[in-house]
């Protein structure tokens, strides 16, 4: 087995406030190999964007790391000073967030940002700098990208600057791609092509992904295994196609039931009942059970662990008792 790329083992966030500590991300804990793209998927507070954050050390104070490791080529980063992180995120790690105006300077020239980010991590001269930024605007699918280089990010549109985006994560040719929500703001037709640009630059820059999204249809089309948070813990990581049409969790089987598909004559989607619990009521044992319709009494009083289920591992007792009973 060749070594991970990422390595994030028993991650634990936590975010101090004037009523006691908020536990945002417990314990996770997830592998991504070279050249793999790893989908992390769940509801709106599951912890997905909070996850890509602390691995790249962006979390926004007073969040904080409060335990575990984050490795890098078996590199710990987790604990390095803001300096040396911030020469690893824009070097090993890219960065590919939801909106390209957050990363894009409005007062820069495409350009500019591209060749300053080339400049600062390549051993490269200006001249040469700029025709590797022209080559990453021609391979992201950017037209004329000779005279659009000096234009500026207003003079682009929407879909036109996650290219320019994905051109800037790629520049120093990272080793790891972290992608939040990249698609989310844009019409389904540009995101089918930016989903389908992702995948071929990765491959062809031979760069691992941690794609963060809440799409499952952007999880099948694009990765190879996914990974299922709820309420900061993982529910069920595996290859895709398992979790995707054998789901061991009985939350990854209501997320599954309640998409639409052209050869299910069904008149109603499945829903799961509630809420996702707030970060200071999330319920004892299992953080699922007061939605779920499988909770036992074991569900209600010890949290589980993630057990073997198949090609799977689900963090849910059913998948231990059908264990056992095997």
């Amino acid at each position: 087995m060749s070594t991970p790329i990422l390595e994030v083992r028993n991650l634990r966030v936590e975010f101090p406030t004037r009523r006691g500590t908020l536990l945002a991300l417990d314990d996770i804990s997830f592998d991504i190999g070279p050249g793999e793209i790893l989908g992390v998927v769940g509801e709106s507070g599951a912890g997905k964007s909070l996850t890509g954050a602390a691995i790249i050390g962006l979390l926004e104070p007073p969040g904080r790391i409060a335990g575990g490791q984050v490795l890098l080529e078996g590199q710990r980063i987790d604990n390095l000073p803001y300096e040396q992180m911030r020469a690893i995120r824009g070097r090993r790690i890219g960065a590919i967030f939801q909106d390209p105006l957050t990363s894009l300077n409005p007062l820069y020239t495409i350009g500019r940002q591209l060749t300053e980010t080339i400049l600062t991590h390549l051993p490269v001269s200006a001249e040469e700098a700029r025709q590797r930024a022209i080559k990453l605007l021609q391979d992201t699918g950017i037209p004329a990208a000779e005279q659009r280089i000096d234009q500026y990010p207003h003079q682009f549109s929407g879909g036109m600057r996650q290219r320019v985006v994905i051109a800037l994560a790629l520049a120093a040719e990272p080793k790891l791609i972290v992608a939040d929500e990249p698609t989310t703001a844009l019409d389904v037709s540009i995101q089918a092509q930016i989903i389908s640009l992702l995948k071929r630059l990765c491959k062809e820059h031979g760069a691992s992904v941690m794609l963060v999204t809440h799409d499952m249809g952007v999880i099948a089309e694009t990765c190879d295994r996914v990974a299922v948070l709820y309420a900061g813990r993982v529910a069920e990581i595996g290859p895709v196609g398992d979790v995707i049409h054998r789901p061991s969790h009985p939350y990854t089987q209501g997320l599954m039931g309640s998409i639409p598909s052209m050869d299910d004559d069904r008149e109603r989607l499945l829903q799961i009942d509630g809420a996702m619990p707030r970060l200071n009521a999330i319920p004892r044992g299992c953080a699922f059970n007061p939605r779920c319709p499988q909770v036992f009494d074991k569900c209600r009083q010890d949290r589980p662990e993630l057990f073997d289920a198949g090609a799977t591992k689900a963090a849910c007792w059913l998948v231990a008792e059908k264990r056992v009973a095997a």
